[in-house]
């Protein structure tokens, strides 16, 4: 008993996803229609994507990435490498598994080279181009993944209506690191060895990047076409996995997949409920952007999105919150969790100060992007 009070302790969102769906249920107690209300095609398409960047973890598909950055010679270029290398690579692989590849090596880098000093700004700078480089693309985080599949809307509209928001971001980033260096754009940075275990690359390696790399596309191409047949995709990935590496199937991240679960249990129930339904109708209805972002500051914006997508009249709205969220608190982004265990990891007596870093170098993005943001939001996708 007291190993399972420690798992949900460390779980928080996985723990208040099941007492929600557990609440729910008495509210609105469960039929079939509820089961059917379950959107099966989003928890299918982000198990098929958490398997496959299992895979990308586990054979450093990214490692070239990782070696290009020992050419840089400046602190301010190599913090630019590194905080653009997220808000990239985050568009295609999720915010989440950006900064699993990029802040480890920021803190090996920095800590190399006697710059520690820089570390948390810096990764507070990554986890900003996590959360704002990923909102460009559907797939780029769940919440995106999330509406995107609900909605009727192309990726090119999709696209078209974030851009505004990502090529802002970008611009503002830059100039976050003049600010940080202003006393010395040009500080040296002494390059680096990192020890490299130089192996042999097998047939066996080969054939998982090649199979993972195909299979990737054609979860891109599911997810484009909003094809009908996305449980075959799902049956392929399946297939594919259990005959060139079944035992990633143990490192795939079900908290996740069940966390989606449970808020779609709590978000059908309480939308079945037809008293509290039209209380949040009338509440959320043309206030979209701030129930997002609030609501994503005590359970994040992941099943906030879920909760609040069934009494949504402005998807903008809706979307442009759930995507700024993760600038106000630790807790508006699942991504921002995930950066400040990576990061108590190495230094377990700094939670604190990563806290505070984090809080002011994001709430001085979120205080210059969150009205504009407001007003973006009225531009509909549909």
């Amino acid at each position: 008993m007291k190993k399972v009070f420690e798992f949900l302790k460390k779980e928080i969102m996985l723990t208040v996803a099941v007492i929600a769906a557990v609440v729910s249920l008495f509210i609105t107690p469960p039929t079939k229609a509820l089961i059917k209300e379950i959107d099966w095609h989003t928890l299918g398409t982000l198990f098929m994507m958490l398997c496959v960047l299992e895979g990308f973890k586990q054979e450093n598909i990214f490692e070239p990435v990782i070696n290009f950055s020992k050419k840089f010679r400046t602190m301010a270029t190599l913090s630019l490498f590194l905080i653009f290398g997220v808000f990239f690579t985050s568009m295609f692989v999720t915010n989440d598994v950006s900064l699993i590849i990029f802040v480890p090596l920021t803190i090996l880098l920095f800590r190399k080279g006697d710059k520690e000093k820089y570390i948390l700004p810096v990764i507070s700078m990554e986890n900003i181009a996590a959360i704002r480089g990923s909102l460009l693309m559907p797939f780029g985080s769940p919440q995106n993944l999330f509406l995107f599949g609900q909605s009727d809307t192309s990726v090119w509209n999709f696209m078209l209506h974030m851009s505004p928001l990502c090529i802002s971001s970008a611009i503002l980033l830059i100039i976050f690191v003049l600010v940080l260096y202003r006393k010395n754009v040009k500080e040296e940075f002494k390059t680096v060895e990192i020890e490299e275990k130089k192996e042999s690359v097998s047939t066996k390696i080969k054939i998982r990047k090649a199979a993972y790399l195909i299979l990737f596309a054609m979860i891109i191409l599911t997810i484009v076409t909003r094809t009908k047949y996305w449980p075959i995709a799902v049956a392929i990935v399946i297939v594919v996995i259990a005959a060139v590496n079944i035992k990633l199937f143990v490192q795939v991240d079900y908290i996740l997949i069940f966390t989606f679960l449970c808020f779609f249990v709590f978000s059908s129930s309480i939308a079945a409920n037809p008293k509290i339904s039209d209380v949040l109708n009338k509440a959320v209805a043309g206030n979209e952007y701030w129930w997002a972002i609030g609501l994503s500051q005590i359970i994040s914006n992941v099943p906030a999105s879920i909760v609040l997508y069934p009494f949504t009249q402005n998807f903008a709205g809706l979307i442009y919150g759930a995507d700024t969220a993760g600038l106000v608190s630790l807790i508006g982004s699942l991504a921002s969790v995930i950066n400040y265990r990576i990061y108590v990891r190495e230094y377990p007596d700094n939670g604190f100060k990563f806290v505070k870093t984090f809080t002011l170098v994001s709430w001085a993005f979120f205080v210059i992007v969150v009205i504009p943001g407001f007003f973006l939001s009225r531009w509909k996708f549909f």
